[in-house]
């Protein structure tokens, strides 16, 4: 049986085109990952990062692992779409494709 707050998780992701599952928030990380993907994201021009704190809630931290199948945070979607972690997110601003991505 799916966690019930998968809906609510969805919500977010579904309300903001960029969302980060993070410790802390876009405004104040609470790690060093958190910040990090959080900085890649401005960098890539973002500028507004919705964000929820997962230190806040363990049911909500509960749920986004069952959606995403995704063991750390923080978990980031854009458009939508689960893209990954820190390290997937800072590779693909690299590469160029976390900007292509934004502008599509």
């Amino acid at each position: 049986m799916a966690h019930p707050l998968i809906p609510e998780v969805q919500k977010l992701v579904d309300t903001n085109p960029v969302m980060v599952f993070m410790k802390g928030t876009a405004d104040f990380p609470m790690c060093g990952f958190s910040a990090k993907a959080v900085s890649v994201l401005r960098a890539a021009g973002v500028e507004k990062v919705g964000s929820f704190d997962l230190l806040s809630d363990d049911d909500m931290w509960t749920a986004l692992e069952e959606l995403t199948e995704w063991p750390t945070s923080p978990q980031v979607f854009i458009k939508g779409q689960f893209i990954g972690g820190c390290d997937i997110v800072t590779e693909m601003f690299e590469n160029g494709e976390l900007q292509q991505m934004l502008k599509a």
